[in-house]
């Protein structure tokens, strides 16, 4: 059935999706509502709602572009800020308990395979972008099925199923400290805060249109993180391309080589790392970075939605949507359980959580919404490690179930 707006009309599909993430960000920093539910997942809800309507086709090669070109220069913006010293200074107390909560992914993806091994095929590739996306977000979703050469039509059921459950995910997590169970159990410190200091907060705004608020931003500055994050991206695929050619043999050895240090965004991330590590305040002089990579990943949570019909979501994902359910509830169960034994607060266990399950936006966005002031910035930091962890696991992972 063909679609109002044609897969060739590329202006016309690049103007959908733009107006879907700037539409998601002005609801989630103008209404409460849109503010607990996050403007990504607005985002993706937007562009399914147009596909299933046949306004807009579920496949074009704007989608592509934005897969191809979008998402690895966002990933070098994001992690402008990724300095390994600042992550440990800053965010140690997040920063254990997030890599706990990494431990329930693991188990999680393990227990996955097990249990539906016999009813999905090629579940050895599809467990890695799982594994990867749930310690770390959606960017490593994709660095994931491009290494394991997963079809397309099931990395678009599969992302369905991803964000399906990220959406209800979130609601469970901000529901969690009004749990009479999780009051009695776990301390909550931020939450007390807020409690004592509501007189103080600005009702007429969201906590998303207060922390993204106008900044001074120069014109060298977007030049800057725009050419900077262009040269990270270019080096990565064309050494990731030299690593690959050079160690492609039949062998273990190579086949480990070339498949892990020749995959674009395992370097991307790496490289932005090092680079933030290295020259802390030079990177982090420059301003804007967050905002455009923050945007382009919009535009990534546009395009999700668009593969998404309502028939093959009902043909394809169920058991997709049951393997995420699987590892997202080891995963919370273990955070919760090692959150208590080593005493951590309930809001620390639920941005650790988020940020293994969602990535870093989705973490800070929920720190913001919440009004965990305190959190956000530990919440982001520790997320963008999770680029880099995220890829080293799903790989990982991969290798073992191969």
């Amino acid at each position: 059935m063909g679609t109002l707006i044609s897969a060739e009309d590329t202006w016309m599909l690049w103007t959908v999706l733009a107006l879907s993430a700037a539409l998601s960000i002005y609801l989630e920093q103008k209404y409460k509502w849109a503010s607990k539910i996050t403007g990504c997942i607005l985002a993706t809800l937007f562009t399914l709602i147009l596909a299933n309507l046949n306004i807009i086709p579920t496949d074009a090669p704007v989608y592509d572009a934005v897969w191809g070109y979008v998402v690895p220069l966002a990933v070098p913006l994001l992690l402008f800020n990724a300095n390994v010293k600042k992550i440990w200074k800053e965010s140690g107390r997040i920063l254990v308990i997030y890599l706990l909560s990494s431990v329930g992914t693991l188990l999680g993806g393990f227990a996955a395979f097990f249990a539906l091994r016999n009813a999905i095929p090629k579940l050895n590739d599809i467990i890695p972008m799982f594994v990867g996306t749930y310690t770390g977000g959606s960017v490593n979703f994709i660095a994931m099925s491009q290494q394991y050469e997963v079809p397309g039509k099931t990395v678009s059921a599969a992302l369905v199923a991803d964000n399906l459950l990220m959406a209800i995910y979130v609601f469970v997590l901000i529901s969690l400290p009004a749990m009479a169970i999780i009051k009695k159990l776990y301390k909550q410190p931020y939450e007390d805060a807020l409690r004592a200091n509501t007189a103080d907060q600005d009702q007429n705004k969201t906590m998303a249109a207060k922390y993204w608020g106008a900044k001074e931003i120069s014109l060298k500055d977007i030049a800057f993180a725009v050419a900077i994050a262009f040269t990270i991206v270019t080096l990565s695929t064309k050494l990731a391309g030299v690593i690959s050619s050079a160690f492609s043999g039949g062998d273990v050895v190579s086949k480990f080589i070339g498949g892990f240090f020749g995959n674009k965004y395992l370097l991307i991330t790496t490289f932005t790392m090092l680079i933030a590590s290295f020259f802390p305040k030079q990177m982090s002089s420059v301003k804007g970075a967050q905002e455009i990579g923050t945007f382009l990943i919009y535009l990534f949570f546009a395009v999700i939605g668009a593969p998404a019909s309502i028939p093959m979501i009902i043909r394809e994902s169920p058991l997709l949507l049951v393997l995420a359910l699987i590892v997202v509830a080891t995963n919370m169960i273990v955070s919760l359980i090692l959150g208590k034994i080593f005493k951590f607060s309930i809001e620390e266990i639920i941005i650790a959580s988020n940020a293994n399950v969602g990535g870093p936006t989705t973490a800070a966005a929920m720190a913001v919404s919440k009004g965990w002031t305190e959190l956000i910035i530990p919440g982001l930091l520790t997320g963008t490690l999770g680029y880099v962890l995220g890829n080293y696991l799903g790989i990982f992972v991969g290798m073992l179930l191969h």
